[in-house]
């Protein structure tokens, strides 16, 4: 079995494993069954990738959407992996040569859609190429909580058991619920080799706001940030195309995208998005997920989303490269009625509408919270945290008072009213508002009538958003949305705790944090021509920019400033195959000068101490080719010998006539001078 250091190296350019990635390795390496739950930009595929080229077979991997598959096996092909994809996109043509591959035992990977495990004929195709294992891409589609193609992930387990091989599932999204019914589904409640790596995303900056004008909002945010790729989010088709005319008007690089668009235009602008620099989408959340774009800079959410679990998915998206990256997240009153009323106009059970009125409780905690975003959003994972300085509140702490009584009062409100009402009416009653409805209820004649009025009716409303976001306090599916009280609430009710409560939650446009650049001033220059080269090299080899190589790679470039393919060579991101297609055309950016080919030997030694030992051997061959004197018989080494010399170091003329090519002659001619040169001397 291959050392997967070595590929690691050779293969992906990278000189160490990001934190968490060697375990995971180890473990699917090892053969056992795996859960890894990793953080978007974490590197979860290269965790199934690696070991899939460590092992003998094939490695099947089950991904949700063709866009993401085409994605990675674009990205492993251009590494020099041979990997493949059945998908109904493919053409005839890519499909006979996956399938010539495979019977040719060349295909390491083989990805397929999860509908693809519905024919009989995959069943058997999968057993005749020789499986070695199963790889599960986005697994929490199992859960029930999970996405339209659920019933055929919940095939998954039937292959594992039908091939009996081991399977790791992967995902970047799935609180305790979610993980507990992927080991149902997908291990036969067999808890496998579990790695929660965190949801942690430090390079993301996190913000939200109150809608105020909510297209200025948006355009403010992206003026901010124009020339970088981005992504805003949008409940509804029709804004997608307005906002994206919007962008458009101001002077911005922006289309749109929606489920109602012909799927061709869909085809169009994923393609434009992953090789255009600077490109806005604004979409709904149809669009993103089989996005695999390294270096969108931003997310912004014109809507709220659905949950935290769609939050985290959405903004996810952003910074995969590590660099710096932004949000922000608009919300209002409407967005939330919106919401409330998908979840109860819905055909789930009752006990699944529940669910989801707490997971969108648990989004306007975090949409309202007093404290680090941060610390809000791992808690719900169930991760703990210090305060992240990298959110709007850690930037500028939240205007907060003390709203013990004002929360007492609403919830004397609820149980007054027998806990039948939604906030609009309870409102009324605090406000002492007498409507007809207060009237001929008589609820004008409670205690609670008019307690109140030192507050607004929006002031009010928004106490009500934020107890909702505290989860004191949740609609009532079987009660129109009647809000009923949680246990949560009863210490405050019976003035055994306090609580605070967010008084402003509109930021001042000055209070917004300052855009992070990518390089200093002195190499942003260079890494423009950098970028201008990979959008060249992409735009002729038909595949998206990031594929040449990633917005880090040639921030790496223009900070290290390589003066050779050796320097090149040690730079994240650069394996062999790499160094050899892409090496010299971007020196040559660097450096202002055309570079020599090295020979194909030379170059596998690129970037390693060997390759200075290989210079030196090639001088002192060229040097005795005719002998000591120059007057003897021509005599010669293959480059190969010479590379062979160079990684294996003899230490003696016995060892060096045993290299392949040398031989006793030619180590009489050559070997001690190239001893000489392996001892360093």
């Amino acid at each position: 079995m291959t050392d997967p250091s070595d590929l690691l190296a050779s293969v992906f350019g990278f000189s160490e494993f990001r934190p968490g990635q060697a375990e995971i390795v180890e473990a699917v390496l090892a053969g056992q069954n795996t859960l890894a739950i990793m953080p978007t930009g974490g590197g979860k595929s290269l965790c199934f990738q690696l070991p899939a080229l460590c092992r003998e077979g094939v490695t099947v991997v089950i991904s949700p959407l063709i866009a993401l598959m085409r994605d990675q096996v674009r990205a492993l092909r251009a590494a020099g992996v041979e990997a493949g994809a059945l998908t109904s996109g493919n053409t005839d043509e890519e499909t006979e040569e996956v399938f010539r591959a495979l019977d040719e035992g060349r295909l390491k990977l083989l990805y397929l859609a999860p509908e693809r495990l519905a024919s009989g004929a995959s069943l058997q195709m999968l057993r005749r190429i020789g499986v070695s294992a199963i790889a599960v891409d986005e697994a929490h589609c199992v859960s029930q909580w999970g996405h339209d193609f659920r019933p055929d992930y919940l095939r998954i387990g039937e292959l594992r058991r039908t091939l009996d091989v081991p399977l790791a599932a992967f995902t970047a999204t799935a609180d305790e619920e979610t993980r507990t019914e992927i080991i149902t589904r997908l291990f036969d409640g067999q808890t496998p080799s579990t790695f929660l790596r965190g949801f942690d995303r430090p390079n993301i900056h996190l913000a939200f706001a109150v809608k105020d004008n909510p297209r200025k909002q948006i355009l403010a945010f992206a003026a901010g940030r124009k020339g970088q790729s981005g992504i805003v989010y949008c409940g509804t088709r029709a804004k997608t195309e307005t906002l994206a005319q919007a962008l458009r008007e101001a002077g911005h690089l922006a289309t749109s995208y929606h489920g109602g668009m012909d799927a061709e235009d869909r085809r169009t602008t994923e393609a434009r998005f992953q090789r255009e620099d600077g490109l806005i989408v604004v979409a709904t959340v149809a669009f993103g997920m089989g996005i695999d774009k390294p270096d969108i800079r931003w997310v912004a959410h014109a809507d709220l989303p659905k949950s935290i679990e769609g939050y985290y998915q959405e903004i996810g998206r952003a910074g995969r490269d590590s660099a710096p990256a932004e949000t922000l997240t608009l919300y209002g009153p409407d967005d939330i009625r919106l919401r409330r009323s998908q979840i109860d106009e819905g055909l789930a059970p009752p006990e699944r509408k529940d669910a989801d009125h707490a997971r969108l409780n648990a989004l306007l905690g975090l949409a309202e919270a007093t404290g680090c975003r941060r610390q809000v959003l791992l808690g719900y994972f169930g991760e703990t945290s210090t305060a992240c300085k990298n959110c709007d509140i850690c930037d500028r702490p939240a205007l907060v008072f003390d709203a013990t009584e004002a929360v007492r009062k609403a919830l004397s409100a609820i149980l007054r009213t027998g806990e039948t009402f939604g906030a609009g009416h309870l409102i009324d009653i605090l406000t002492g508002n007498s409507t007809e409805k207060v009237r001929q209820r008589g609820h004008d004649q409670l205690p609670t009538f008019a307690v109140g009025k030192e507050l607004s009716k929006p002031a009010w409303g928004a106490v009500f958003r934020q107890m909702m976001g505290r989860d004191l306090v949740r609609p009532d599916t079987e009660r129109y949305g009647a809000l009923r009280m949680t246990d949560a609430a009863r210490p405050i009710l019976r003035g055994e705790e306090n609580i605070t409560l967010r008084k402003d939650t509109i930021q001042s446009a000055g209070a917004r944090p300052v855009v992070k650049t990518m390089v200093s001033e002195e190499d942003a220059p260079l890494l423009s021509a950098l970028k201008a080269k990979r959008r060249a090299l992409a735009e002729a080899a038909r595949v998206p920019a990031y594929v040449i190589f990633p917005d880090r790679t040639l921030i790496e470039m223009a900070e290290s400033r390589p003066a050779n393919l050796d320097d090149m060579a040690r730079i994240n991101g650069i394996g062999a195959k790499k160094l050899e297609s892409y090496g010299s055309a971007f020196l040559a950016v660097i450096t202002g000068a055309q570079t020599a080919q090295l020979h194909p030997q030379r170059m596998r030694l690129a970037g390693r101490d060997a390759g200075a030992v290989f210079d030196r051997l090639a001088q002192v061959h060229l040097d005795l080719q005719r002998g000591p004197e120059g007057i003897d018989k021509p005599l010669s080494c293959t480059q190969t010998t010479l590379r062979h010399i160079a990684e294996r170091r003899p230490a003696t003329l016995a060892e060096m006539e045993r290299i392949p090519g040398m031989g006793a002659q030619k180590a009489e001619r050559f070997g001690a001078a190239f001893l000489t040169v392996v001892a360093g001397d």
